[in-house]
C-alpha cells in the first residue's frame, strides 16, 4: 500500500472535514437559501430540522434550475425544492469512505461535491467536500 493510499484509508472525515456548517431549515425561503449560498460562496446547503437532525439538502443547481424553469413563488420554501435523500458520512468513517460515496452516489455520471458528517443521532456535524479531498491529497503528497 502506497502513502497516499495509507493516508486515504487511515484519515477519518472528522480530521478534514469543515466543522461550522452553514445551514437552512425547511421552513425558510428559497430567497433567503440563495443569499446564503450567494454571501458565504457555497454551492450547498444541508437542510436539517431544529434539532439540527437532516431532512435534506439544497444545492445551487437546484435552485439554478428551478429559476430557469420558473417554478419559483415569493413562498416557495426550502421544503418545497430540497432533495429528500441525502448521503451522508460519520465522522469517524475513512476520508476513503467519502471519496467512494462521492463517486458511487453522482447522479448521471457526476459526483457529489459535498457530504453531510452526521453523528449516530443524525445530527450534523460538519461537512466534507471535494476541495477539502483534494487539500488533504495536496498536502499527503507533498510530504
Amino acid at each position: 500500500m502506497g502513502d497516499l493510499e495509507k493516508h486515504l484509508t487511515s484519515t477519518p472525515v472528522k480530521e478534514i472535514m469543515t466543522s461550522d456548517v452553514i445551514h437552512v431549515y425547511p421552513e425558510e425561503s428559497i430567497i433567503k437559501a440563495f443569499e446564503k449560498l450567494l454571501k458565504y460562496r457555497i454551492s450547498c446547503l444541508p437542510v436539517v430540522d431544529r434539532e439540527r437532525k437532516i431532512v435534506g439538502i439544497i444545492t445551487t443547481t437546484d435552485i439554478g434550475h428551478n429559476l430557469i424553469e420558473d417554478r419559483y413563488t415569493l413562498d416557495t420554501t426550502v421544503g418545497d425544492v430540497m432533495t429528500k435523500e441525502v448521503v451522508t458520512i460519520k465522522p469517524g468513517e475513512p476520508v476513503i469512505n467519502a471519496i467512494k460515496k462521492m463517486d458511487e452516489y453522482g447522479d448521471k455520471g457526476e459526483i457529489i461535491n459535498q457530504l453531510p458528517v452526521v453523528d449516530e443521532d443524525n445530527r450534523i456535524v460538519g461537512i466534507i467536500s471535494d476541495g477539502d479531498i483534494i487539500k488533504f491529497i495536496s498536502r499527503c503528497i507533498k510530504k
